[in-house]
């Protein structure tokens, strides 16, 4: 992306497609001469004009609402015009195309992706976190994603960065002195508990990251992929998840040679379900194709269901199965087909713990939380009856770290939680050098000084032109 900021710019801000209502937006530093140009009346800021939108003949294209915003009381801290007509796709490209021929003098031109909220970051109406939230709110695929990004884009998560910078601010302020007066007899971080507040923040900031970590769970999910041998139920499993049918399930072995992807939400959590095809020894050439992708999806997991038929409990070849499953991956085992027992073998099956969950190595987000890994008792489930269903469930949301007491109050992205992680390790060199009995203050002050600047990273105060790029180019155009 480009920053051309100050040339006044233009886009359809409603979805593609036929709606009621469809809304072009344009934003420019001085808005006053394209008015004159469109409009034979004045518009009131902030007052809804109800008028026709001509074209340069005078001919009604159509007839709407006339929106004024001036800046810096606007979205972009720009002035900004919206028109507000009807949702067809041609009449609103009518009325854009009107606009671009009229404006072309003043250099007006078609918005980029994402450049509306660039630059309403650009102008301080938001900070970076608060113009990514913007993405989020739209993106949400769950009520609880939606409730969160609001909090984000209404400044909760900046407001918690910013005030823990602040504080790292003030203990700098406090290193600096002691650096800066040596000969003098006062100890700064003596007489302002330096020490305390150091412990306080690393505290806090452990805090947030919890919090951050999941924030980021609740907006990218988990990577749930279901393993196994054939026929073993996973497509009936994916399906039953689902409540739909979304994977074809027969009686013959083989039957899914492809993987099937399908996005579900536990408690707001999003998942996505991956079925793949049965790992067996197999000379068909499909198939095989098949069950080499399936292995690579298993690398690519947050978590593995290894699915298994609980009528064969210590089968060989899902021992093998188990053996070359990624080594740092959570794995749940899961037992299918417990309606074909009988009572008393349900009730042997459950009465033995059977659950292997190896710790996650944090190589992909979001973070598995090593809480989950402590064993519990086998899963027995039915796909076809849905018993144990609300069990594995829950089973999946405990390895994200998820529960109602602990939902984040806000969205996180990976970046943020890179730069939350990145100062945590500056924050734990600055206690290190601090408790030394010689005080390497120098060593001190800079450690502060760069946990300090990733803090600043997250809301922007310090953020490369490339990034901003990168960031603000994944929006839809109009916003």
């Amino acid at each position: 992306m480009t920053l051309r900021s100050h040339e006044p710019i233009i886009a359809i801000a409603t979805a593609p497609g036929h709606g009621g209502i469809g809304v072009v937006r344009i934003s420019a530093s001085d808005i006053d001469p394209l008015l004159a140009r469109l409009f034979t009346v004045q518009l009131k800021p902030r007052h809804a004009h109800y008028l026709p939108f001509n074209d340069k003949n005078g001919n009604a294209i159509d007839a709407g609402i006339a929106l004024l915003f001036k800046g810096p009381h606007s979205y972009t801290g720009e002035d900004v015009l919206e028109l507000q007509g009807h949702g067809g796709p041609a009449v609103l490209r009518r009325v854009l195309d009107h606009c671009l021929e009229v404006g072309k003098e003043y250099g007006l031109r078609h918005a980029e992706p994402g450049e509306f909220t660039q630059r309403a970051f650009l102008n301080e109406r938001l900070d970076l976190a608060q113009a990514e939230a913007v993405a989020d709110l739209i993106d949400a695929s769950s009520a609880a994603a939606a409730r969160s990004a609001m909090a984000s884009l209404s400044g909760a998560f900046s407001s918690r960065v910013n005030a823990l910078g602040d504080r790292i601010v003030r203990l700098r302020i406090l290193v600096e002195a002691t650096l800066d007066f040596p000969e003098e007899e006062i100890d700064f971080l003596e007489k302002y508990q330096a020490h305390a507040t150091l412990q306080d923040i690393q505290s806090d900031l452990t805090a947030l990251i919890a919090l951050a970590k999941q924030g980021m769970i609740l907006r990218e999910g988990l990577h749930v992929v279901l393993a196994g041998q054939p026929n073993v139920g996973k497509s009936s499993l994916l399906n039953a998840l689902a409540g739909d049918d979304i994977a074809i399930v027969t009686p013959v072995a083989g039957t899914t040679r492809d993987k099937v992807i399908q996005q579900i939400h536990i408690q707001g959590v999003p998942l996505h379900i991956v079925d793949t095809a049965g790992l067996r020894e197999t000379e068909d050439t499909v198939e095989s194709i098949g069950i080499a992708r399936t292995w690579a999806e298993l690398e690519k997991a947050n978590v593995i269901i290894h699915l298994q038929d609980a009528r064969a409990r210590n089968d060989e070849l899902d021992t093998a199965i188990t053996n070359r499953l990624p080594a740092q991956t959570p794995v749940l085992k899961v037992f299918n087909k417990i309606d074909l027992l009988d009572t008393a073998a349900q009730a042997e099956f459950l009465s033995s713990p059977d659950m292997d969950i190896p710790s996650g190595d944090g190589r992909s987000a979001p973070e598995v939380h090593a809480a989950a890994a402590a064993p519990g008792l086998a899963l027995g489930i039915s796909a076809k009856t849905g018993d144990g269903l609300d069990m594995l469930r829950q089973k999946l949301l405990d390895i994200a770290g998820w529960s109602p007491t602990s939902e984040s109050p806000w969205l996180a992205r990976e970046r943020h939680l890179k730069a939350l992680d990145s100062a945590g390790n500056h924050m734990a060199l600055a206690v290190e050098h601090a408790s030394q009995n010689d005080r390497v203050l120098d060593l001190f002050a800079e450690e502060l000084r760069l946990a300090h600047e990733d803090l600043c990273a997250i809301t922007g105060q310090f953020t490369s032109d490339d990034l901003l790029g990168e960031i603000f180019s994944s929006f839809c155009i109009g916003k």
